[in-house]
């Protein structure tokens, strides 16, 4: 976490400097920082992987929940990543359009596991 607030905080400081002296050259610190960050964060989630399947191998979870999971988790992360690159650069619209398209695709993830949670609860109801 130190080394990720570091790298943060020294593009801050950088992209501040250059915003006075060549402000075209800003845009890229950040998304250059940014980029570093995102594939530091990818380390992390291939670690959380590996322990949900550990995970998985002492419960009796069906695998389909658990890839859900990770696939709802990705979505999420990406389009966070994508629309704040997109604030950054002044582009609030497309930032919204990405966020809205991710709780679509959210929700067509999740769609499988809705139906099976409805169909267990018509059996119990039966």
């Amino acid at each position: 976490m130190v080394q990720v607030a570091m790298i943060g905080i020294v593009v801050a400081l950088l992209a501040l400097q250059l915003k006075a002296v060549k402000s075209d050259y800003t845009m890229y610190v950040i998304l250059g920082g940014s980029l570093l960050i995102f594939f530091l964060s990818i380390e992390k989630l291939q670690l959380i992987l590996e322990i949900i399947k550990q995970i998985e191998k002492y419960l009796s979870v069906n695998q389909m929940y658990l890839t859900t999971l990770m696939k709802m988790v990705g979505v999420t992360y990406i389009s966070e990543f994508a629309a704040n690159i997109c604030r950054d650069t002044g582009n609030s619209s497309t930032a919204s359009q990405i966020e809205v398209f991710a709780k679509l695709m959210i929700l067509s993830i999740s769609a499988p596991i809705i139906l099976a949670l409805i169909e267990t609860l018509n059996e119990f109801l039966a």
